[in-house]
């Protein structure tokens, strides 16, 4: 359920917001939650400190009150350990409440990171599968209509002839995980991805051997760019396991990794290294995807 469905659904609700917090906290300032008498939306955490704002959220609709400040030590008190201090706001929603939540939720959603899956086959797929869940747009791109239709993920898919074109029109900050059907569209979409320079993430499915051939396909065919900045094989640091999920768990990690990380890694970016262990379906074909 969206926000919006839930504010529709719910006329009276308590909008519960983490206004500070003091040392260890489970979430950060400015996260929000929405509470209704049988209904939630959102979290501010889980555990005891939720669980004690939902109750004073509720109480609130029951009473009729407007307005309600928290200050709840994360301590045995509560039964958590955290050791810090959260302070809460808890108003009930008006309609121009309600509006201005749905404008941030509208702000935060066109500001989520760009991932684009270049290929839908087996991996790709799998990947679709896991990014649904997690807050960031994900597009699964390939020429084949027929690859795309077998995708049953909640994401974005783009049945496109010139692949290429979603890379150079993807925002700045994107991610771009590589693994179509062919080798020579890997190095074309990778290469692509490479020379724009401003990649959360650019990673290749295949082996320390693929790598090396791109490397020298781009010395003779693309300008300069930060070799460095490319990740292959992909998802090869957590398991030797080849299994398509297992693979894509680990590619996610990856890109979370980055898209999640203030600043690059700066012993990567001076080395211009990717380590290259183990090989994950680099042999094209149905069986590889």
């Amino acid at each position: 359920m969206t926000l919006a469905a839930f504010l529709e659904t719910h006329g009276a609700v308590i909008r519960v917001a983490q206004t500070r917090g003091r040392g260890s906290s489970p979430r950060e300032a400015g996260t929000e939650m929405f509470v209704a008498a049988e209904a939630l939306y959102g979290t501010i955490g889980g555990g005891q400190l939720e669980h004690r704002a939902i109750e004073a959220a509720r109480a609130m609709l029951r009473d009729g009150a407007l307005s309600r400040e928290m200050d709840v030590p994360l301590g045995p008190e509560i039964g958590q350990c955290c050791g810090g201090r959260v302070e809460l706001s808890l108003q009930r929603m008006r309609a121009s409440d309600k509006g201005a939540a749905l404008d941030r939720a509208e702000a935060e959603t066109a500001a989520l990171p760009h991932v684009y899956v270049m290929g839908a086959g087996h991996v790709g797929r799998a990947l679709a599968d896991l990014l649904q869940h997690l807050p960031m747009r994900t597009i699964l791109v390939d020429p084949r209509a027929g690859e795309i239709a077998l995708c049953t993920a909640a994401v974005e898919t783009r049945v496109s002839a010139i692949p290429e074109v979603e890379v150079a029109n993807a925002p700045a900050g994107s991610a771009f995980v590589v693994l179509t059907h062919d080798h020579g569209l890997d190095f074309l979409l990778t290469s692509a991805a490479l020379e724009r320079g401003d990649a959360a993430y650019v990673g290749m499915i295949g082996s320390a051997t693929k790598r090396a051939k791109l490397r020298s396909w781009m010395r003779q065919h693309c300008g300069p760019c930060d070799f460095g900045q490319l990740t292959c094989p992909i998802g090869a640091q957590g398991s030797g396991d080849k299994r398509p999920a297992l693979i894509a768990a680990f590619v996610v990690a990856e890109v979370l990794a980055e898209l999640t990380r203030g600043e690059r890694v700066a012993g990567r970016a001076a080395t211009g290294q990717t380590p290259a262990r183990g090989h994950h379906h680099d042999q094209k074909g149905a069986s590889a995807r």
